[in-house]
Protein backbone atom coordinates (compact mmCIF):
# COMPACT_ATOMS: atom_id res chain seq x y z
CA UNK A 1 0.00 0.00 0.00
CA UNK A 2 1.48 3.59 -0.17
CA UNK A 3 0.76 6.36 2.57
CA UNK A 4 0.70 9.72 1.34
CA UNK A 5 1.98 8.90 -2.06
CA UNK A 6 5.25 7.07 -0.84
CA UNK A 7 4.85 2.90 -0.72
CA UNK A 8 4.54 1.27 2.87
CA UNK A 9 5.00 -2.68 2.85
CA UNK A 10 2.31 -4.03 5.11
CA UNK A 11 3.22 -6.60 6.84
CA UNK A 12 1.07 -9.96 6.26
CA UNK A 13 -1.32 -11.62 8.69
CA UNK A 14 1.28 -14.13 9.97
CA UNK A 15 3.61 -11.04 11.05
CA UNK A 16 1.16 -8.79 12.99
CA UNK A 17 0.64 -9.03 16.28
CA UNK A 18 -1.71 -7.98 18.66
CA UNK A 19 0.41 -6.98 21.47
CA UNK A 20 2.52 -3.70 20.14
CA UNK A 21 3.65 -2.78 23.57
CA UNK A 22 3.45 -2.96 27.67
CA UNK A 23 0.46 -2.03 30.19
CA UNK A 24 1.77 0.34 32.08
CA UNK A 25 1.46 0.69 35.62
CA UNK A 26 -0.89 2.87 36.75
CA UNK A 27 0.57 3.93 40.40
CA UNK A 28 3.75 4.34 38.31
CA UNK A 29 3.80 8.47 37.31
CA UNK A 30 6.91 8.90 36.15
CA UNK A 31 6.18 6.21 33.47
CA UNK A 32 2.49 8.06 32.84
CA UNK A 33 4.22 10.82 32.41
CA UNK A 34 6.67 9.43 29.74
CA UNK A 35 4.46 7.10 27.61
CA UNK A 36 1.59 9.95 27.54
CA UNK A 37 4.28 11.98 26.04
CA UNK A 38 5.24 9.79 23.75
CA UNK A 39 1.63 8.24 22.62
CA UNK A 40 1.29 12.27 21.96
CA UNK A 41 3.73 12.77 19.69
CA UNK A 42 2.84 9.38 17.81
CA UNK A 43 -0.45 10.71 17.16
CA UNK A 44 0.50 14.56 16.07
CA UNK A 45 3.08 13.05 13.69
CA UNK A 46 0.85 10.76 12.11
CA UNK A 47 -1.85 14.00 12.01
CA UNK A 48 0.64 15.88 10.30
CA UNK A 49 1.18 13.42 8.01
CA UNK A 50 -2.71 13.16 7.25
CA UNK A 51 -2.64 9.51 7.93
CA UNK A 52 -5.65 7.61 9.34
CA UNK A 53 -5.61 5.39 12.14
CA UNK A 54 -6.87 3.03 10.11
CA UNK A 55 -4.14 3.33 7.60
CA UNK A 56 -1.33 4.04 9.90
CA UNK A 57 -2.30 0.56 11.53
CA UNK A 58 -2.52 -1.90 8.99
CA UNK A 59 0.90 -0.13 7.65
CA UNK A 60 2.73 -0.97 11.21
CA UNK A 61 1.00 -4.49 11.40
CA UNK A 62 -1.32 -3.59 14.33
CA UNK A 63 -4.38 -3.15 15.18
CA UNK A 64 -6.79 -0.19 15.36
CA UNK A 65 -7.47 0.08 19.18
CA UNK A 66 -3.87 -0.84 19.95
CA UNK A 67 -3.01 2.11 18.04
CA UNK A 68 -5.03 4.32 20.00
CA UNK A 69 -3.68 3.10 23.15
CA UNK A 70 -0.17 3.31 22.23
CA UNK A 71 -1.76 6.65 20.96
CA UNK A 72 -3.60 7.84 24.40
CA UNK A 73 -0.70 6.54 26.80
CA UNK A 74 -1.95 3.99 28.13
CA UNK A 75 0.04 1.39 26.16
CA UNK A 76 4.07 1.25 26.84
CA UNK A 77 5.23 0.59 22.37
CA UNK A 78 8.14 -2.02 21.87
CA UNK A 79 11.48 -0.55 20.42
CA UNK A 80 10.15 -2.01 17.02
CA UNK A 81 6.89 -0.71 16.81
CA UNK A 82 9.09 2.53 17.37
CA UNK A 83 10.84 1.72 14.64
CA UNK A 84 8.31 0.78 11.73
CA UNK A 85 6.10 3.55 13.35
CA UNK A 86 9.52 6.10 12.47
CA UNK A 87 9.69 4.88 9.00
CA UNK A 88 5.94 5.01 7.86
CA UNK A 89 5.72 8.34 9.07
CA UNK A 90 9.12 9.12 7.36
CA UNK A 91 10.13 11.47 10.56
CA UNK A 92 14.04 10.43 9.94
CA UNK A 93 14.86 8.43 13.32
CA UNK A 94 12.68 11.02 15.77
CA UNK A 95 10.56 8.74 15.90
CA UNK A 96 13.12 5.77 16.86
CA UNK A 97 14.74 8.07 19.28
CA UNK A 98 12.48 7.48 21.75
CA UNK A 99 12.97 4.15 22.32
CA UNK A 100 15.98 5.88 24.87
CA UNK A 101 12.52 7.10 26.98
CA UNK A 102 10.60 4.15 26.84
CA UNK A 103 13.35 2.45 27.85
CA UNK A 104 13.74 3.60 30.44
CA UNK A 105 10.11 2.89 31.75
CA UNK A 106 9.07 -0.61 30.04
CA UNK A 107 10.55 -2.49 33.16
CA UNK A 108 7.72 -2.38 36.50
CA UNK A 109 8.78 0.35 39.01
CA UNK A 110 10.18 -1.93 41.56
CA UNK A 111 12.51 -3.27 39.21
CA UNK A 112 13.67 -0.15 37.57
CA UNK A 113 14.00 1.51 41.10
CA UNK A 114 16.65 -1.61 42.43
CA UNK A 115 18.44 -1.67 38.78
CA UNK A 116 19.17 1.88 39.43
CA UNK A 117 20.67 1.39 42.83
CA UNK A 118 22.35 -1.53 41.34
CA UNK A 119 24.10 0.58 38.61
CA UNK A 120 25.38 2.89 41.68
CA UNK A 121 26.38 0.34 43.62
CA UNK A 122 30.59 -0.61 43.92
CA UNK A 123 29.75 -3.68 46.38
CA UNK A 124 26.90 -5.91 45.97
CA UNK A 125 26.35 -8.40 48.70
CA UNK A 126 23.27 -11.07 47.70
CA UNK A 127 22.36 -14.12 49.24
CA UNK A 128 18.82 -15.49 47.68
CA UNK A 129 17.44 -18.58 50.37
CA UNK A 130 15.04 -20.26 47.20
CA UNK A 131 16.08 -19.36 44.00
CA UNK A 132 19.51 -18.90 42.14
CA UNK A 133 19.60 -14.84 41.93
CA UNK A 134 17.96 -13.15 39.27
CA UNK A 135 21.67 -11.15 38.30
CA UNK A 136 23.08 -15.12 37.78
CA UNK A 137 19.60 -15.73 36.07
CA UNK A 138 19.61 -17.14 32.49
CA UNK A 139 16.62 -15.87 30.60
CA UNK A 140 15.36 -19.47 29.93
CA UNK A 141 15.67 -20.13 33.49
CA UNK A 142 13.73 -17.72 34.45
CA UNK A 143 11.13 -17.90 31.92
CA UNK A 144 10.86 -21.47 33.54
CA UNK A 145 10.61 -19.74 36.83
CA UNK A 146 8.44 -16.91 36.51
CA UNK A 147 6.00 -19.76 34.37
CA UNK A 148 5.37 -22.08 37.31
CA UNK A 149 4.33 -18.70 39.45
CA UNK A 150 0.55 -19.21 40.78
CA UNK A 151 -1.33 -17.65 40.02
CA UNK A 152 -0.16 -17.46 36.98
CA UNK A 153 1.80 -14.55 34.99
CA UNK A 154 0.01 -13.11 31.54
CA UNK A 155 2.62 -14.27 28.78
CA UNK A 156 3.22 -10.37 28.50
CA UNK A 157 4.49 -10.65 32.26
CA UNK A 158 6.66 -12.66 31.49
CA UNK A 159 8.29 -11.30 28.98
CA UNK A 160 8.49 -8.07 30.92
CA UNK A 161 10.18 -9.65 33.98
CA UNK A 162 12.59 -11.18 31.99
CA UNK A 163 13.49 -8.57 29.78
CA UNK A 164 13.33 -6.78 33.40
CA UNK A 165 15.98 -9.39 34.50
CA UNK A 166 18.46 -9.10 31.66
CA UNK A 167 18.45 -5.26 31.61
CA UNK A 168 19.81 -5.73 34.98
CA UNK A 169 22.60 -7.95 33.94
CA UNK A 170 24.22 -4.61 32.82
CA UNK A 171 25.79 -4.08 36.51
CA UNK A 172 28.44 -7.20 35.18
CA UNK A 173 29.52 -4.58 32.08
CA UNK A 174 30.27 -1.57 34.12
CA UNK A 175 33.45 -0.23 34.11
CA UNK A 176 35.20 -0.25 37.07
CA UNK A 177 33.19 -3.41 37.77
CA UNK A 178 31.40 -3.40 40.83
CA UNK A 179 32.66 -6.60 43.91
CA UNK A 180 29.88 -8.54 43.68
CA UNK A 181 29.06 -11.60 46.23
CA UNK A 182 26.36 -14.14 45.95
CA UNK A 183 25.85 -17.08 48.35
CA UNK A 184 23.43 -20.02 46.61
CA UNK A 185 21.74 -22.73 48.45
CA UNK A 186 22.42 -26.34 47.21
CA UNK A 187 18.44 -27.02 46.96
CA UNK A 188 18.67 -24.31 44.25
CA UNK A 189 21.04 -25.82 42.00
CA UNK A 190 19.54 -29.65 42.33
CA UNK A 191 16.30 -28.11 41.45
CA UNK A 192 15.23 -29.24 37.76
CA UNK A 193 12.68 -26.45 37.29
CA UNK A 194 11.80 -26.18 33.96
CA UNK A 195 13.56 -29.05 33.34
CA UNK A 196 17.16 -30.42 33.35
CA UNK A 197 18.28 -28.93 30.20
CA UNK A 198 17.57 -25.48 31.56
CA UNK A 199 19.41 -26.35 34.61
CA UNK A 200 22.66 -27.53 32.84
CA UNK A 201 22.28 -24.39 31.31
CA UNK A 202 21.91 -22.52 34.44
CA UNK A 203 24.91 -24.08 36.00
CA UNK A 204 26.98 -24.16 33.17
CA UNK A 205 26.34 -19.94 33.26
CA UNK A 206 27.06 -19.94 37.10
CA UNK A 207 30.62 -21.33 36.15
CA UNK A 208 31.02 -18.64 33.73
CA UNK A 209 30.42 -15.60 36.04
CA UNK A 210 32.10 -17.53 39.02
CA UNK A 211 35.42 -16.98 36.98
CA UNK A 212 35.00 -13.38 36.52
CA UNK A 213 37.65 -11.47 39.12
CA UNK A 214 35.33 -9.27 40.11
CA UNK A 215 32.46 -11.98 41.32
CA UNK A 216 32.08 -14.37 43.93
CA UNK A 217 30.15 -17.39 43.94
CA UNK A 218 29.62 -19.66 46.88
CA UNK A 219 27.42 -22.35 47.65
CA UNK A 220 26.01 -23.15 50.94
CA UNK A 221 25.33 -26.96 51.18
CA UNK A 222 22.06 -28.64 52.94
CA UNK A 223 24.54 -30.74 55.30
CA UNK A 224 25.15 -27.60 57.26
CA UNK A 225 24.03 -28.01 60.58
CA UNK A 226 23.85 -24.38 61.26
CA UNK A 227 22.85 -21.98 58.57
CA UNK A 228 22.36 -17.70 59.74
CA UNK A 229 20.03 -17.45 56.76
CA UNK A 230 17.03 -19.30 57.74
CA UNK A 231 15.14 -15.71 58.20
CA UNK A 232 15.31 -15.29 54.69
CA UNK A 233 17.36 -13.52 51.82
CA UNK A 234 19.81 -10.49 52.29
CA UNK A 235 20.80 -7.93 49.87
CA UNK A 236 23.41 -5.17 50.96
CA UNK A 237 24.42 -2.35 48.22
CA UNK A 238 27.14 -0.43 48.98
CA UNK A 239 28.15 3.26 47.27
CA UNK A 240 31.58 4.96 46.08
CA UNK A 241 30.64 8.09 49.16
CA UNK A 242 30.21 5.43 52.10
CA UNK A 243 26.44 5.08 52.18
CA UNK A 244 24.58 1.70 52.14
CA UNK A 245 21.05 0.21 51.36
CA UNK A 246 19.66 -3.13 52.90
CA UNK A 247 16.85 -5.37 52.28
CA UNK A 248 15.71 -8.89 53.86
CA UNK A 249 12.25 -9.82 54.55
CA UNK A 250 13.70 -10.20 58.21
CA UNK A 251 14.14 -6.62 58.95
CA UNK A 252 11.82 -3.56 57.96
CA UNK A 253 9.44 -6.18 56.01
CA UNK A 254 11.36 -6.26 53.30
CA UNK A 255 11.70 -2.60 52.95
CA UNK A 256 14.74 -0.83 51.82
CA UNK A 257 16.67 0.50 54.90
CA UNK A 258 19.80 2.52 55.46
CA UNK A 259 19.76 3.14 59.46
CA UNK A 260 23.18 1.86 60.59
CA UNK A 261 21.71 -0.60 63.34
CA UNK A 262 19.26 -2.28 60.77
CA UNK A 263 22.05 -2.54 58.39
CA UNK A 264 24.70 -3.96 60.92
CA UNK A 265 22.38 -6.43 61.63
CA UNK A 266 22.01 -7.16 57.84
CA UNK A 267 26.06 -7.65 57.03
CA UNK A 268 26.75 -9.35 60.32
CA UNK A 269 24.12 -12.25 58.90
CA UNK A 270 25.30 -11.86 55.54
CA UNK A 271 28.87 -12.72 56.64
CA UNK A 272 27.93 -15.41 58.73
CA UNK A 273 26.21 -17.19 55.87
CA UNK A 274 29.56 -16.89 53.63
CA UNK A 275 31.26 -18.19 56.96
CA UNK A 276 29.14 -21.00 57.18
CA UNK A 277 29.30 -22.11 53.15
CA UNK A 278 31.70 -23.59 50.91
CA UNK A 279 34.71 -21.06 49.88
CA UNK A 280 34.55 -19.49 45.85
CA UNK A 281 37.26 -22.36 44.95
CA UNK A 282 35.16 -25.20 46.64
CA UNK A 283 31.55 -23.96 45.19
CA UNK A 284 32.95 -23.86 41.45
CA UNK A 285 33.88 -27.62 41.97
CA UNK A 286 30.68 -28.33 43.85
CA UNK A 287 28.93 -26.90 40.58
CA UNK A 288 31.32 -29.06 38.39
CA UNK A 289 30.39 -32.07 40.03
CA UNK A 290 26.54 -30.69 40.03
CA UNK A 291 26.87 -29.95 36.72
CA UNK A 292 27.83 -33.66 35.76
CA UNK A 293 25.33 -35.14 37.75
CA UNK A 294 22.61 -33.21 35.76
Amino acid sequence: MSVNGEAVRVRTEAEQTEEPGWEVDPDDDWALAVVATVGRQLRLRREAAGIRVGDFALAVGYGEDLVYKIESGKRIPRPEYLDTADEVLCAGGLVAAMKEDVRRVRYPKKVRDLAQLEARAVELQLYDPLNVHGLLQTPDYARGLLLMRRPAYSAEEVERFISARVARKAVFERDPAPELSFVLEEWALRRPLGGRTRLRQQLEHLLEVGQLRNVELQVMPMDREEHAGLAGGIEVLKFDDGSMVGRSPAVANGRPVSEPRQLRILELRYGIIRAQALTPRESASFIEQLLGET
